[in-house]
């Protein structure tokens, strides 16, 4: 019997133990922390009040994948019709902001208007533009007006750095590319049609986002209160912070490049420098419960001022009401930072009162609100950031793992920004290299 272990018990490693399962290869999931979950746990409070690690929603559109999360809550689960919106010195406006700038400042409107159509001119008639990082991409697809003022202050908010400095790779359909029609639409109405890549969400109505992993214990043997400090490729052996070592003959891990990279006996120093160089955001979650919940419009929010101190608002209570108290609302702001580029000062626990105050000045919170819950949570590991360094580091890292056999997954292992369900693909395409190796193992 092959002794598979799997380090986390996150999405991804849900999906390594799934597709291991689903061939009768019995493993051991291992976490540091003594709940199930990684960065999709759910934290339920005394206060009656649930937040998530950072705002998940499923809108997968993979049937099977569907199918499985609604069978881990036994069919009991929400389904939304998203409806984000962003927030911009005062204004509140609808997602994608080019394509709702009607009642923006007038001269703001004419300039992003005006840059958006030359940067449509200039794409037609040059063919397409030289694209060498994230900001010559938000101004050929944009305009520079609308670039500077939305998204590339978004971005230095978010990922901790400027656009310039940052690749394209991680885009996706994250960005919408409107068309020329639909950005004079926006400026001239209010009325538009919803464009956003995000249409329904799924959300289980109990439990918090976490419980979609309730299956995680079916398919594997869980350990928790592992916490990881070696890995010896050679001997097979993993060693743990509470003294337990266990042998393996292969070996899955979503634990991020940067932790697990040193922990390897033997790593030469040029992968172990590189792995340094993979850059990632933290988050610190400021988790508030308010006596009422008309606290927005939308579900989630975007910030784009810099002196307003949270990049990104989300509310539990509008994924479920059972996240909450009856008659109850909940926030959870999200202020990034960096070690790399834009590092914490003082404790995450200052943040509440800065927080608390520019929410109050955005009117999202009243004077006579009455707050019945707070709590910090910090994320070490919060979003990738596609910095111009990260491409040249992962392929060292990675060819490296691919020479030990470690089978890495999950953002942090595939450093990459991914969704939760890709991090669960994530998870069964690292389980299938270790079949492939199995069995070609057995075919020598």
């Amino acid at each position: 019997m092959e002794r598979v272990a799997i380090l986390g018990s996150g999405m991804a490693g849900f999906g390594a133990a799934y597709r291991l399962h689903q061939e009768g290869v019995a493993t051991v999931t291992y976490d540091k922390n003594d709940y199930q979950g990684g960065h999709t746990a759910s934290f339920k409070h005394a206060s009656g009040f649930i937040f998530d690690e950072g705002p998940h929603v499923s809108f997968t559109k993979h049937e099977r994948l569907q199918q499985l999360f609604a069978e881990s809550v036994d069919q009991k689960y929400e389904v939304i019709h998203s409806r984000p919106n962003n927030y911009w010195k005062g204004h509140w406006v609808k997602h994608p902001a080019v394509c709702n700038l009607h009642g923006l400042p007038t001269e703001l409107v004419v300039n992003c208007l005006r840059d958006f159509i030359e940067a449509q001119n200039n794409q037609q008639n040059l063919g397409d533009t030289p694209i060498d990082n994230y900001a010559d991409w938000l101004i050929a697809s944009y305009g520079k007006t609308f670039a500077e003022t939305f998204p590339m202050e978004y971005g230095l908010k978010y990922h901790t750095t400027t656009a310039d400095n940052m690749s394209t790779a991680w885009l996706g359909p994250r960005l919408y590319r409107a068309k020329l029609e639909e950005v004079l639409l926006g400026a001239l109405s209010p009325e538009t049609p919803d464009v956003h890549y995000v249409t329904y969400v799924r959300y289980p109505s109990y439990d918090g986002f976490g419980a979609y992993l309730n299956l995680l214990p079916k398919q594997t043997q869980l350990q928790l209160g592992h916490d990881l400090v070696r890995l010896d490729p050679n001997k097979h052996e993993l060693h743990f912070k509470n003294g337990t070592v266990a042998g393996y003959d292969a070996v899955v891990s979503s634990i991020p490049l940067p932790l697990l990279v040193p922990m390897i006996v033997g790593a030469p120093s040029d992968v172990v420098a590189a792995a340094k160089k993979l850059a990632c955001t933290s988050c610190v979650m400021i988790n508030l419960g308010v006596n009422r919940t008309d606290l927005s419009e939308g579900q989630w929010t975007y910030y784009y001022d810099r002196d307003i101190c949270f990049t990104r608002l989300s509310f539990p209570h509008m994924f479920s009401p059972h996240t909450c108290p009856p008659g109850c609302g909940s926030i959870q702001a999200e202020v990034y930072f960096s070690d790399k580029y834009r590092p914490l000062k003082g404790s995450p626990a200052d943040y509440v009162a800065p927080v608390m105050a520019d929410l109050k000045r955005c009117g999202v919170l009243r004077e006579n609100d009455k707050i019945l819950h707070t709590n910090v949570h910090v994320s070490r590991y919060a979003q990738v950031i596609f910095d111009l360094e990260r491409a040249d580091a992962l392929a060292k890292v990675h060819g490296y793992l691919d020479d030990i056999g470690v089978a890495y997954c999950g953002r942090y292992g595939d450093w990459l920004y991914i969704w939760t369900d890709e991090a669960f693909i994530s998870g069964e395409n690292a389980a299938q290299k270790v079949l492939d190796r199995m069995s070609a193992a057995k075919s020598k």
